[in-house]
């Protein structure tokens, strides 16, 4: 990612020292785009790293149990319902349920309504696990946005929420490039 020195930060768009940066008026809006981008990128990584180490889990672990936490009767969520709720893939999420079953804290069980389909629900051990979680989470959310206002929150929670809407309607004219996949070695 391209950044801004110093010298160039304040320089107005086209002069000698933020020529290469702003040789057309849009690279200034192309410039604070990427850095939005790359920030949510870190941000996103950060989240992840803080909740492995703090909090024992993944943030896709976190995530579903927090979806199967529901305390009403249900015989859970099917696996493609679940994969489109966290924005996953089925294949990604199919490894962390694997994980998850492993732990006993979740398990696969047949749909009442469809015998073919599978469902995958929180285990009596799951819940158990989630209402501790749940309380260390929410401290962890009290620490990582102490600085933020009441009214600060609400209006990062709305312009993510705009975002999130927006990147779902992204639809490039161009067709994607695809990657060449390098030649191995006998």
């Amino acid at each position: 990612m391209a950044s801004l020195s110093r010298k160039d930060a304040g320089a107005p768009p086209n002069s000698e020292a933020g020529a290469p940066l702003f040789d057309k008026p849009d690279r200034v809006a192309d410039h604070l785009n990427n850095r939005i981008f790359f920030r949510l990128f870190q941000v996103a990584n950060t989240l992840q790293k803080q909740a492995v180490k703090e909090l024992g889990v993944t943030t896709v672990q976190w995530a579903v149990l927090g979806a199967l936490s529901d305390p009403r009767p249900t015989y859970g969520m099917s696996v493609g319902t679940l994969a489109d709720f966290l924005v996953v893939s089925r294949q990604n999420l199919d490894g962390v349920l694997k994980r998850l079953e492993r732990d006993g804290l979740v398990e696969r069980v047949t749909d009442p309504g469809d015998k073919r389909a599978r469902m995958v629900k929180l285990t009596r051990e799951g819940f158990a696990f989630w209402a501790d979680l749940r309380e260390r989470i929410f401290q962890f959310y009290d620490q990582a946005i102490s600085s933020f206002k009441f009214d600060d929150r609400v209006a990062l929670a709305h312009y993510l929420n705009e975002l999130q809407g927006d990147l779902m309607q992204v639809r490039l004219e161009q067709p994607r490039r695809e990657r060449k996949k390098a030649k191995r070695r006998p």
